[in-house]
């Protein structure tokens, strides 16, 4: 879904920036320098309000399946994938589970790095299998 790749657009903005601009505020500048389409902007506008709304209960789970790790010792994509996904897993949940690690990968095959596809895939398959009830 390119919606996703909006997201993941905002997200990694939002996140790079040191002015505590809220993301409501990034999301409303990159919707106005960037052509987005006016069917995917509910979408992009409810992704980002799940990941605003429960980042801590979010990165509470990705700590939780992250052995070894720590969310700030990740690269900004795949810490922005991971939290988009979360979200979509708990938040949202209407997309099939399946369907989200499968675009996750694939985000994290377009815009992260060599081992992001790997790493991604592992961490939310722990998430998969601790935190959904069909895990």
């Amino acid at each position: 879904m390119r919606a996703r790749s909006w997201v993941l657009q905002v997200l990694y903005e939002w996140e790079g920036r040191q002015d505590g601009r809220q993301l409501s505020d990034v999301v409303e500048s990159v919707l106005a320098r960037r052509r987005v389409d006016s069917e995917r902007v509910p979408r992009i506008r409810e992704h980002l309000a799940a990941v605003s709304g429960h980042l801590e209960r979010i990165d509470g789970v990705l700590k939780d399946a992250m052995h070894n790790w720590r969310l700030d010792r990740l690269s900004r994509v795949d810490r922005c994938i991971l939290r988009l996904a979360v979200a979509e897993l708990l938040v949202l949940r209407d997309v099939p589970p399946k369907v989200v690690l499968q675009e996750a990968i694939r985000l994290a095959g377009q815009y992260g790095g060599q081992e992001s596809p790997r790493f991604v895939n592992g961490v939310l398959d722990a998430v998969f299998r601790t935190h959904l009830p069909d895990g």
